[in-house]
């Protein structure tokens, strides 16, 4: 394994030395398989010579322009987006809207992309900690569900996790747990009880998941050991590898219910769509872009996206600390896909990301231009200096009345709520505007925008509210920011039941 282990860094090493010419090998590889797909031909791949010629030729996609290929595929059909048999579909919990999306998973994306990650997320940590003892015990993998599809005996969806899940190595199952028969339960409820009543029994080193629902897990687990602290049901804990939302919001949470100085959080950047980002670095949470996963890059200015033409920039051209949407062209045929994500380059050389939100994801009902990342910066800031630890939140524009003026309304649930709520608020808009000039000239003497309307609602509104969703478990995550009151107005009619009740 040690020897494995260094010889991947070596290749990683390269790709970080060699980044531009790495890229130009995967599309050239990319291209070239793809030639007599029915979508290579549409586009007539085989005679594609350049990057700007495959600009040029073949059109920018959003899940709807590519969703009747992926019908077709889904019901049975082959060779049209990619070569290889397709059976495997990443169903995503669609948080820009309520429709599902079937991101379709190639052979080469389980072993090329997802596996690699995976694998690589260890070899990065082992290298960065030579001393660790992960391998003793086992790694806790909170995964969701999948099910055959009922237009075709031959098609398989789910959540990403268990997709991969189902598909990793016999030797791989023998160092995670849960098994497969609980990791992989549709009911997320008895899943989470049976969950805890397993892994509790464990010697669980490492943990993979996303923050929101590994909580409620180590909750469950806390509750039906009796224990205080996670450290007195696993004491040789050491590794929590996180992502789908920004782990600074529950930093505190996790200190709480894991509190050790020695305890490593490790973000990726893993998505239906593919494998993107490893954290390579113990004291910084930007992560390195992974170069060789089978996916070749394209960048839009977010300043862009709504042009007709927006300006388009390989991996060569972006520039430090401004936010791009990200365009991936992969080996399960998804061609110049706009996956929804908006990031930042932090550094160059090598290529490190922060992802700083999703393109559907923000509040500019004002002008304002709110972007997930600058909330999270300020709901920390404002949770820092008065206390306060949070589990949930979202947020959403109160449109301006005849008579009245426009606001901000934020849905909160508090942890530990703040020494006073009044000081949250007014730190949470200080920093808001500290951070956001157009929120901040939008708020100048009340002129368009009023100081922030927040709600502290009780511990598991917003489990309840997920859960009538039908979207507890697996990859679901609660929208941030929304540009419309839907989400938000749900959950104060929620609670209005309740009270009701």
């Amino acid at each position: 394994m040690t020897w494995i282990m260094k010889k991947r860094i070596s290749q990683i090493e390269l790709f970080m030395k060699n980044p531009l010419e790495v890229q130009a090998e995967q599309f050239k590889k990319l291209i070239h398989t793809a030639q007599q797909t029915e979508w290579g031909r549409k586009y007539h791949y085989a005679s594609i010579t350049s990057v700007k010629e495959y600009q040029q030729r073949v059109p920018l996609s959003s899940y709807e322009e590519i969703f009747p290929y992926i019908d077709r595929l889904m019901k049975g059909e082959q060779n049209l987006l990619w070569p290889s048999e397709i059976k495997w579909f990443a169903k995503s919990s669609g948080t820009t809207n309520a429709r599902s999306k079937f991101i379709p998973v190639s052979t080469e994306a389980l072993e090329d992309c997802h596996f690699r990650g995976g694998k690589d997320l260890m070899t990065v940590y082992v290298n960065n900690n030579p001393d660790t003892k992960v391998f003793v015990g086992k790694g806790l993998a909170i995964g969701g569900s999948y099910q055959l599809s009922q237009e075709n005996p031959d098609v398989y969806y789910g959540d990403v996790s268990a997709v991969v899940m189902k598909n990793l190595p016999i030797w791989a199952q023998f160092i995670r747990t849960p098994g497969l028969e609980i990791a992989l339960m549709n009911e997320w409820e008895e899943k989470l009880e049976k969950m805890a009543k397993v892994t509790s029994q464990e010697n669980v080193t490492s943990i993979l998941g996303v923050p929101t629902w590994t909580i409620v897990l180590l909750q469950k687990i806390l509750e039906i050991t009796g224990k205080s602290n996670i450290l007195e049901v696993w004491p040789n804990l050491e590794i929590f590898a996180h992502g789908a939302v920004s782990f600074t919001p529950y930093r505190a949470v996790f200190q709480q219910l894991i509190p050790s100085p020695h305890m490593k959080y490790v973000e990726i950047y893993n998505a239906s769509e593919g494998f993107f980002g490893i954290q390579d670095q113990s004291d910084i949470a930007d992560m390195l872009l992974m170069l060789d996963y089978g996916v070749f890059y394209e960048f839009i200015p977010v300043e862009e996206m709504d042009k007709e033409h927006p300006k388009m920039l390989t991996l060569g051209e972006v520039e430090l600390n401004k936010v791009y949407a990200l365009i991936i062209s992969t080996n399960s045929g998804l061609w110049r896909y706009n996956i929804g994500d908006t990031v930042k380059f932090t550094s160059l050389s090598p290529y490190r990301i922060r992802i700083s939100g999703r393109t559907k994801h923000f509040i500019n009902a004002f002008g304002e231009e709110l972007m997930v990342e600058n909330a999270e910066q300020a709901i920390t800031k404002a949770c820092q200096e008065s206390g306060a630890i949070i589990s949930n939140f979202t947020a959403a524009p109160i449109y301006m009345e005849t008579s009245g003026k426009g606001g901000h309304e934020w849905i909160i649930e508090f942890v530990k709520e703040p020494s006073s709520l009044k000081q949250f608020i007014h730190v949470l808009d200080a920093t808001l505007r500290e951070i956001n000039s157009d929120y901040d000239a939008k708020r100048y003497k009340d002129i368009a925008l009023q100081l922030p309307l927040v709600h502290s609602v009780q511990e598991g509104t917003f489990y309840q509210w997920m859960k009538k969703r039908n979207k507890l478990g697996g990859q679901h995550k609660v929208p941030r920011l929304s540009n419309s009151r839907e989400y938000v107005d749900d959950i104060l009619s929620m609670m209005e039941v309740s009270k009701g009740a």
